[in-house]
């Protein structure tokens, strides 16, 4: 079991019993609703992938990860069961999530405590429209990405989504597709995936190619499952993968956001059915499947996946395994060029 507890406490049990005769019928609708668009999902991605041309990914000379938010942190952050990471290269800069924007002080009191400023940020991307990522759940039920007002951002900063929705203070940009953003970096477009309580969700990973070692793959929750995500990225290029970083979505024994009694990760955040959770079998495949692509390291997020799937995939993959904390910085250099000796 894994130390594995209810994801619903037996105090609900009896009320659960009670409501069954309404929650049945809910349930199994919603249940035809998620068995329709995984269809559509499958379809979806398929024609994005034979759609998908391959990118003149420029060279980096290095890129640097800030992990603004995260669930676990170094000494004096504030963590959040959300991600915020601050991509620089020789490129330019670009923010990548904003976790639970100005709903809880941690992302502002977080870039303040790296002495960061955001006033010659050159874009914004949410990776994904859910509330941990997007600003909080005010601005889920609005639809709209909400940045705290200590970051400073320009008004009018380009802010990529993946799907509609309103980006005040920003320029909101869809991404409908692979292409090329700033800082060197690029999308994969948007992916579709049928999650079972959130309908059908688009989400884009960001990849970059650090001359001499290859490509970073960045994933805000990996819903659509990073084999989906790197199927993409083999479209756009055929470089080795570095590294691969950012959220992957296994919180087995466990949640990161419990609320009364019940884990609302292990509920209702997995994708899949409260009654066929996500499981070993699952995480089993997924570290396969990393394993296939053989990156030098990969980066863990620990806001959507449990200790017990860190743990595992730290020590069964041939990757250097890292667990990203709030605060550290994680940066990836070009390799050194061949020297030559002239006679």
């Amino acid at each position: 079991m894994n130390g594995k507890a209810p994801a619903i406490s037996p105090l609900w049990w009896p009320a659960l019993a009670v409501a069954s005769p309404v929650l049945a019928p809910l349930m199994a609708a919603r249940n035809a609703r998620f068995r329709r668009n995984r269809v559509l999902a499958a379809e979806t991605n398929e024609q994005r992938l034979a759609a998908a041309q391959p990118l003149d990914l420029p060279e980096l000379e290095f890129l640097e990860i800030t992990v603004l938010v995260e669930h676990k942190t170094l000494d004096g952050f504030l963590g959040d069961a959300g991600v915020s990471y601050l991509l620089t290269t020789d490129r330019g800069s670009m923010l990548f999530d904003v976790a639970m924007g100005p709903s809880t002080p941690t992302l502002a009191h977080n870039a303040a405590r790296l002495g960061l400023t955001f006033d010659d940020l050159d874009a914004v991307a949410m990776s994904h429209l859910h509330f941990d990522h997007m600003g909080g759940m005010a601005a889920y039920r609005a639809n709209r990405v909400a940045i705290p007002e200590e970051l400073r951002i320009a008004e009018g900063t380009t802010c990529y989504v993946p799907a509609p929705c309103s980006t005040p203070g920003l320029r909101a940009e869809l991404v409908d597709g692979p292409r090329l953003l700033e800082a060197g970096i690029a999308t994969t477009g948007p992916l579709a995936r049928s999650l079972f309580m959130f309908g059908l969700t688009e989400e884009h990973a960001l990849v970059a190619r650090v001359r001499g070692k290859g490509l970073v793959i960045l994933t805000g929750c990996g819903h659509p499952t990073i084999e989906l995500i790197v199927r993409m990225v083999r479209r756009l290029s055929d470089e080795p993968i570095h590294a691969i970083g950012g959220g992957l979505h296994f919180p087995l024994t466990s949640g990161r956001v419990s609320r009364a009694g019940i884990e609302l990760q292990r509920v209702v955040g997995t994708g899949k059915p409260p009654w066929s959770p996500v499981n070993d079998a699952d995480l089993s495949a997924t570290i396969a499947a990393i394993e296939s692509y053989a990156p030098d390291r990969v980066l863990l997020s620990a806001h959507d996946s449990c200790d017990h799937a860190l743990a595992r995939m730290s020590e069964e993959l041939s990757a250097d395994a890292e667990v990203l904390h709030a605060g550290d910085r994680v940066r990836i250099e070009a390799a050194a060029r061949d020297s030559r000796v002239v006679a």
